[in-house]
């Protein structure tokens, strides 16, 4: 979930039970949610703070309670402010085995024909207190937690279907869906080639735009300059490295694109309000 911004494609859970939990505060090495997109489809519970929350082109800010479901597929990130949040990412498929009553409701949101509501508010309590149960669940572990996180899961949807928690009869644009593919390609781009020196013209070369398209193209789509964007995600990347490899602060710096080792400090700093020691040390 929280590589810098790239299809993530490996295996979530185990084939029984394909659920992977987080829980992230502000210690966690990958407190940004970078942005990536999976196949998978993923359920986020917003404990304390805010979290600004972007779904492909759309932005909206998640408080405390709030629970946001992302489809599959879907580009999206999250910027915390003092949050604490934790995910599910989970494989939808697996409610169609051997469950034929509830795999027609499960084969519409597959196929799209219907598209989950992506915020719900303390306005849907019945949603709240399913999804509570589900990740206090989740996060406790308890004997039996497994038939508590299915269930929840079939009462989560239950109530969706029931309480037409959902839109229908939704297409993107062409124009829409070529922007959307853009962005993806050049954040593998930067997910691929982030540890070297990157150029502007070699990130526009990449989606074929001029540098002066592009970066407007790149600040409408995610409120960030592509430079930015690429050394948030290289910070992100050191501070993963710092709290999991004895690589010394210079070390990790040449590793992650940055050829300056005061520079890194400083672009360090204010990302994280703190020096790559100090955060290594804490």
């Amino acid at each position: 979930m929280h590589n810098p911004g790239h299809n993530e494609n490996r295996p979530r859970g185990t084939y029984e039970f394909p659920f992977e939990f987080h829980h992230i505060d502000i210690t966690h090495p990958r407190y940004v949610m970078s942005y990536h997109w999976h196949i998978e489809y993923e359920i986020i519970r917003v404990l304390s703070g805010s979290l600004t929350v972007t779904l492909d082109e759309k932005s909206f800010c998640a408080k405390a309670g709030d629970v946001i479901f992302v489809h599959s597929g879907v580009l999206h990130s999250g910027i915390p402010q003092d949050c604490v949040y934790q995910c599910i990412v989970f494989d939808l498929n697996a409610f169609l085995k051997n469950n034929p009553a509830c795999s027609v409701y499960v084969q519409r949101i597959l196929h799209q024909e219907v598209i989950v509501y992506h915020h719900f508010t303390r306005k849907y309590p019945k949603i709240l207190s399913a999804v509570d149960f589900l990740f206090d669940a989740m996060w406790s572990k308890e004997p039996g937690y497994e038939l508590i996180v299915f269930g929840q899961f079939y009462h989560f949807f239950g109530l969706v279907f029931s309480e037409h928690y959902y839109l229908e009869g939704l297409s993107r644009t062409r124009k829409d869906h070529k922007r959307i593919l853009q962005l993806k390609q050049v954040l593998d781009y930067m997910e691929r080639h982030y540890q070297n020196p990157i150029s502007l013209q070699e990130l526009s070369d990449s989606v074929s735009m001029s540098p002066k398209y592009f970066c407007r193209f790149f600040a409408e789509m995610t409120h960030q300059t592509p430079m930015e964007y690429l050394n948030r995600q290289r910070i992100e990347q050191a501070c993963s490295q710092l709290v999991t490899t004895d690589d010394s602060i210079t070390e990790i710096a040449f590793n992650n694109g940055f050829n300056d080792l005061s520079y890194f400090i400083r672009t360090f700093k204010k990302y994280k309000g703190t020096t790559p020691g100090k955060y290594q040390k804490r």
